[in-house]
């Protein structure tokens, strides 16, 4: 049975495949992201609760050990790991990659429910959960600095005016704040001065909330017109906080000013972020999964002009880290490998076939094995990174080979005098299953890496499937284009004029094969010592085997 004698008789139906591979190819290429590895999702569930002014003592056995009880009866939970700070408290759980991430947050929202009695009724809200990728660090941080706005202003713009239309974009999934510096009025009170007026931070806490409300008030009828009436009880400063009354003394009354110091501040200023050596409020840029790194950051780049412009001329954005940079430096190299490769690869094949066309023929497996494996590439979600890069490069000597096997052995019955077509017939016949065992082969070799487990098993799954299918894809040019390409552009040694190139290297090959032919036949008349030193060999093998960690 000759497998490649339908595609030698089809030359329009043969070219017709390749086309479709070669656009199936480079559509897919079109929609590869770009990355610096693959993108492995890691089932991540990070739980987060708050209760202001408790230690993080109290934070840990009061918030933190209920919520571990429940937690630790969902099913897959690989670690759970807690951390209670001053008035907060962070718990992550890492499940079984297996584990639907879905599923695994629905188990989390019934344990929180459970919970939720067993937590102090005075926190201000219940534990929230979001699901968190570890290995999706941002890939964009730009800092907002200014010589003379308040950092409150500079956090206002970052959180409203940037963050909010970063997050429009396709591609980003959120935008974090780091050293956020939300305005918020202080309220610092001296307890000698709320006993001498027999008063307790209740109290104050309680005028505080009553003076500072923004409640309907009502409407007004009239006999033509319908009046809202809008109360301003909202109080937006520390200027406004000062004058509240907390309580009467002798008639008198005891302000908020008399008690302690009430001045304009921020949320939580504890928490700083710098630029180089100045304040400034940084914007961390998350990626969604499967998108391209390049893209999404080139995308956020192009629309800094336009901030910058909108932005008062005080106000700075600098680019602290991008790690597109990086993607796009490694890539280019790779790339460049890629390239070199190839160009290295052809020229060995020139220089054994030393023809023309007998190289053009074999080479033509190489594009046609790379940006086929595109197509797939694509289709199973795969990315453009270094690892299935490195794929690539490595597959460049593999898939050569099946091409080169099946023109020597048509070239060998061109030479016993048979033209091109029945050469290409009885060459591909003889030659086809030997192929096929070869390619399948050479494909099986990596198997165990695409269905090695864990993570590892997660990252290196793509860098097997990309090479094994550059061989499959390899195999099936060789016995369906090459064989056909041979049939119809190959001619016989004796038709060719040789140069001096030729000539030369002929010799080179003829003085090797003379080495070769010597040392074999000193190896046919010492066969005991060939053997002996085959057997020294094998034990020297199982040693190391057993001696090497």
């Amino acid at each position: 049975m000759n497998l490649s004698a339908l595609f030698i008789r089809r030359p329009v139906m043969t070219t017709l495949v390749m086309i479709a591979i070669l656009v199936s190819g480079f559509y897919g290429y079109r929609q590869l992201p770009v990355s610096d590895l693959p993108n492995v999702d890691f089932p991540t569930i990070n739980v987060s609760a708050a209760l202001p002014g408790a230690s993080p003592e109290t934070m840990a056995s009061s918030v933190a050990t209920p919520l571990e009880k429940q937690f630790s009866t969902i099913a897959g939970i690989t670690s759970m790991t807690s951390t209670s700070a001053q008035g907060a408290t962070s718990v992550t759980l890492q499940f079984e990659l297996s584990r639907d991430l879905d599923a695994a947050a629905q188990d989390v929202q019934a344990a929180i429910s459970v919970a939720q009695s067993q937590l102090p009724r005075d926190m201000p809200s219940p534990p929230v959960f979001r699901k968190v990728n570890p290995a999706d660090s941002p890939i964009l941080f730009i800092a907002l600095t200014s010589p003379t706005l308040a950092l409150s202003d500079l956090d206002e713009y970052g959180e409203t005016f940037l963050a909010q239309r970063i997050s429009m974009i396709d591609g980003v999934a959120q935008v974090q704040v780091y050293g956020a510096q939300k305005y918020a009025v202080r309220i610092q009170l001296d307890p000698r001065k709320l006993a001498a007026q027999g008063l307790g931070i209740d109290d104050v806490a309680n005028a505080v909330r009553n003076a500072n409300v923004n409640l309907p008030t009502g409407t007004l009828d009239g006999r033509y017109k319908k009046y809202t009436v809008q109360a301003t009880g909202q109080v937006a400063s520390a200027s406004e906080f000062r004058p509240i009354i907390v309580s009467y003394r002798n008639g008198h009354p005891v302000r908020l000013e008399e008690l302690g110091r009430v001045i304009d501040d921020v949320e939580n200023n504890k928490a700083a972020a710098w630029y180089v050596d100045e304040r400034s409020v940084v914007l961390a840029i998350q990626r969604q999964p499967g998108t391209n790194t390049v893209a999404v950051a080139g995308a956020v780049r192009s629309l800094l002009p336009a901030f910058e412009a909108q932005l008062p001329p005080s106000v700075s954005l600098n680019i602290v880290y991008d790690r597109s940079d990086s993607i796009k430096a490694s890539l280019r190299d790779v790339k460049l490998t890629l390239l070199l490769t190839l160009f290295l690869v052809v020229l060995v094949i020139f220089l054994f076939l030393r023809n023309i066309s007998a190289t053009i023929i074999p080479s033509l497996a190489l594009p046609m094995s790379i940006v086929g494996t595109f197509g797939i590439m694509s289709s199973m979600g795969y990315s453009l990174d270094n690892l299935s890069l490195m794929a690539l490069t490595l597959s460049l000597g593999f898939v050569v080979d099946d091409a080169i096997v099946m023109l020597e052995n048509i070239v060998r019955h061109m030479e016993m005098g048979k033209k091109p077509l029945q050469a290409a017939f009885d060459g591909a016949r003889e030659i086809g299953f030997t192929i096929l065992s070869m390619t399948l082969s050479l494909a099986a070799v990596f198997i165990p890496i695409i269905v090695m487990g864990g993570i590892i098993g997660r990252l290196f799954r793509e860098f097997g499937v990309t090479i094994a299918s550059a061989i499959l894809i390899s195999g099936l040019v060789s016995l369906t284009l090459t064989p056909m390409l041979s049939s119809r552009f190959l001619r016989r040694q004796a038709e060719y004029t040789h140069g001096r190139l030729y000539l030369a290297l002929e010799a080179f090959f003829a003085g090797m094969l003379a080495f070769y032919k010597t040392g074999l036949r000193w190896s046919l008349a010492h066969g005991r010592a060939v053997m002996l030193s085959l057997i020294v060999v094998l034990a020297a093998t199982v040693y190391l085997f057993i001696t090497i960690p």
